[in-house]
């Protein structure tokens, strides 16, 4: 993470907990999503199909043996499912706009099943294009549920049932 971020994110972390703070703490996250945001659209316009689907550590550990697009995809799946499944209890952005169909993905999951060259693959099938407009999607539809919050709800708990659903 670089300094920017990093002390975005610890504004982030010391505002939200207070509930004096709560709403500076929200325009915070925002301001870095926006900037995660940028950072990805450049990608887009930087880096080639290959680069996207290249896993140049195909055999280590964390995220050096996946591939740019897997990662994008994995990382706004689990948004997309925490944000609507388990915070708004209302359909995701991936089933209510089609995006299993727009991005040509064979899975709706995040992912975590798919191994080294499956996760090749699976980056090879997907249509940047729609993966890129289903990214922008999940990023305001959690950030309208996230201004919907108020800081009291923030200490709400999800109920053992639907962590299991």
């Amino acid at each position: 993470m670089n300094n920017t971020w990093s002390q975005l994110n610890k504004e982030i972390q010391s505002k939200i907990k207070k509930k004096d703070s709560y709403k500076e703490g929200i325009i915070a996250l925002f301001n870095l999503r926006n900037i995660l945001t940028e950072t990805l659209k450049s990608f887009y316009k930087e880096l080639s199909r290959k680069d996207f689907d290249a896993i140049p550590f195909i055999n280590s550990d964390g995220y050096h043996n996946k591939t740019i697009a897997y990662s994008i995809w994995h990382i706004f799946r689990i948004e997309d499912i925490v944000a609507h499944t388990l915070i708004a209890d209302n359909e995701q952005i991936f089933f209510s706009s089609n995006y299993q169909k727009r991005i040509n993905s064979p899975i709706i999951t995040t992912g975590n099943e798919l191994m080294k060259s499956q996760i090749e693959d699976f980056s090879r099938q997907l249509n940047l294009d729609e993966l890129y407009s289903y990214i922008l999607d999940v990023k305001n539809s959690s950030e309208n549920i996230i201004n919907s919050l108020s800081y009291d709800e923030l200490k709400n708990k999800i109920p053992e049932k639907e962590k299991k659903s």
